[in-house]
C-alpha cells in the first residue's frame, strides 16, 4: 500500500491482536520510520525499547489491565458515546479496549517510546510523539494492527520499574503490535468544521 493518505484513513486502533510472532526484519522497518521523525533540533534524544520477554510483559501489562478495570474503563463506562460514533460502535470499542487490558501482554512485541529528562514535559513529548505516529503508519503499511497506549501511566513508577528503565528515563507510551485479528478499515472522525476556527477562535473555517 503506497497511498499515504489511504493509509492514514485506516490506521484504526487493532486492539485484538494475535499471539504469533512478529518477524524481526518488520519491526526493523517499524522502528526506522520512527527515527525519520521530526524532533526537536534533530538531537534524536528519544530511545526505543523493545520488548518481546513473555514476563516483563507479564508483571508490566499487570499495571495496564489494572488502570483499564480501575481508573479507566470505569470513566468511559459511565459518560456518552466518543464524538463522532454511535452508543453502539462506542460500546465495542469500549469491549475491545477491555480485551486489549486482559491479553495487552499476549501481544508479540511491545515497542516503549522513552527519553531521558528528570520531568516529563510537553516539549518532551513534542519529540517522541511524531515518532510514534509514523511507526503507526509504518505497522499500518506493513499489515501490522498496533495503537497508542498510555493507560499505564497512572502506576508509571511502577510499570517503569518492570520494563526495567533506568532511574532518569521516561517512557511515553507503549505501542502493542501484533497480526491483528479484525480486518483495517475506516477510522471515524467529526467534520472538519467541528474542530477547525478560521482565524480567530470560534469562527467557522470556511475551508
Amino acid at each position: 500500500m503506497n497511498d499515504l493518505f489511504e493509509i492514514m484513513r485506516t490506521t484504526r486502533s487493532m486492539r485484538r491482536l494475535k499471539p504469533d510472532p512478529v518477524p524481526t526484519e518488520l519491526i526493523g522497518k517499524v522502528l526506522e520510520a520512527g527515527t525519520m521523525a521530526a524532533n526537536g533540533g534533530n538531537m534524536q534524544n528519544w530511545r526505543f525499547l523493545v520488548i518481546r520477554d513473555p514476563a516483563i510483559k507479564a508483571a508490566a501489562g499487570a499495571y495496564y489491565r489494572r488502570a483499564w478495570h480501575e481508573v479507566v474503563g470505569p470513566r468511559y463506562r459511565s459518560g456518552g458515546p466518543a464524538p463522532g460514533t454511535t452508543p453502539e460502535r462506542f460500546a465495542r470499542m469500549l469491549d475491545a479496549a477491555e480485551y486489549l487490558a486482559d491479553h495487552f501482554h499476549e501481544a508479540p512485541v511491545w515497542i516503549v517510546p522513552c527519553a531521558a529528562g528528570a520531568t516529563p514535559t510537553r516539549t518532551t513529548g513534542s519529540s517522541i510523539y511524531p515518532a510514534v505516529q509514523n511507526m503507526l503508519l509504518a505497522a499500518r503499511a506493513l499489515g501490522l494492527g498496533a495503537t497508542l497506549t498510555t493507560l499505564y501511566l497512572n502506576f508509571e513508577k511502577e510499570a517503569e520499574a518492570a520494563m526495567g528503565l533506568p532511574e532518569g528515563v521516561h517512557s511515553y507510551a507503549i505501542l502493542p503490535i501484533g497480526y491483528p485479528m479484525g480486518k483495517f478499515g475506516p477510522v471515524r472522525r467529526t467534520a472538519l468544521a467541528d474542530v477547525i476556527y478560521d482565524d480567530r477562535w470560534g469562527e467557522c473555517w470556511k475551508g
